[in-house]
């Protein structure tokens, strides 16, 4: 079975329930996530053998994060414990032209706090071939910046496969200091992900004719910022989500992947959205599961897409489809009818 490693923050997500906002909420729903983790979740349920590495707490708090992940098989074995919290993160849904809004409390988290000496690569990554991580992760801190750059090394040395998504936030860093670092892992990386906005704000390279907020995208816009990106970095492919926003509740969905000079679009979904957070994680997920499975590049972005596009239907992080599902949706039955 193919082994997949990722790296990254899992956090405490806590919820107004429905559409409440902060403000309004005398009670909040609790469960887990973060991007990284989002992913080996994905793979796991696909029957991939995942593997999330980061640093937990000991107490119970820490040991509920674990167990998260433990349920939907998840290999947990290399979470070092240790450190005083679990950072959290404040979510609340957006609804009709209100958008969703997130609060960060993940300073001085044990992983915000991890030392390089922490985590063992070398041991990690036997047998592994691939691993993923995302900007987020080395916005934590530049010691957490120092791990990536570890582990990458490593990945290399070892020969795996390393994706990447971009994943911009601009309440953890600056877009100097994100394109600085970035800049440097990059240079490890095969896969890189990104959205509308990460490569304009990571490195300063937009697609023309697009307006994000008006829900207006221009094809060789994409093409354009993925050849620019594939020829500063050596990339052996660009996917790019593309999301058409009408509402907070509804969007479009769609993506690209290019590689070896060609750019491969997916189908168009339009989305009555459930929960968007999580929403590129599940299609980093199902990139790189059907990129490890010999799909073709049309077959991989179809997927992607596909597997994403459920996502967002679904409450919380994780993405709870099986391939099967995915399959059908990508294969043509976007009809929601009842299955018996």
């Amino acid at each position: 079975m193919k082994k997949v490693v990722t790296f990254g923050e899992l956090m405490l997500r806590l919820a107004p329930e429905g559409y409440l906002r902060f403000v309004q909420s005398d009670k909040y729903q609790a469960t887990f996530g973060g991007a990284e983790a989002n992913v080996a979740v994905s793979l796991a349920n696909y029957g991939v053998d995942a593997a999330f590495v980061s640093k937990l707490p000991t107490h119970e708090i820490g040991q509920s994060a674990v167990n998260s992940l433990r349920k939907f098989g998840v290999d947990t074995s290399k979470i070092v414990r240790g450190g005083e919290r679990v950072g959290i993160y404040y979510c609340e849904k957006g609804a009709s032209q209100r958008p969703s809004k997130v609060i960060y409390d993940r300073a001085y988290s044990s992983i915000a706090m991890a030392k390089k000496e922490d985590f063992d690569w070398s041991s990690i990554l036997e047998g592994v071939e691939w691993f993923h991580f995302t900007g987020i992760t080395p916005a934590l801190g530049d010691n957490v910046a120092e791990i990536c750059v570890e582990a990458l090394k490593e990945a290399k040395k070892r020969g795996i496969t390393v994706s990447c998504d971009l994943n911009f936030r601009k309440k953890l860093w600056s877009k100097e200091k994100a394109g600085q670092v970035m800049g440097e892992l990059c240079k490890y990386v095969d896969y890189c992900i990104a959205n509308e906005e990460d490569a304009k704000d990571v490195f300063g390279i937009e697609a023309d004719n697009t307006d994000i907020y008006g829900g207006k995208l221009d094809r060789e816009g994409y093409i354009s910022v993925a050849k620019k990106l594939t020829e500063k970095f050596g990339f052996k492919g660009v996917a790019i989500t593309l999301r058409e926003s009408k509402s907070a509740n509804d969007n479009d969905w769609s993506g690209m992947l290019y590689t070896d000079g060609e750019a491969h679009f997916s189908k168009k979904y339009s989305m009555h959205i459930v929960d968007r957070v999580g929403g590129g994680d599940s299609f980093g997920g199902g990139l790189i599961y059907s990129l490890l499975n010999g799909y073709s590049a049309q077959g991989a972005i179809e997927f992607a897409v596909a597997a994403s596009c459920l996502k967002h239907s679904i409450e919380g992080d994780y993405n709870m489809v099986s391939v099967a599902e995915v399959q059908n949706l990508a294969g043509g039955d976007a009809s929601g009818r009842v299955q018996r």
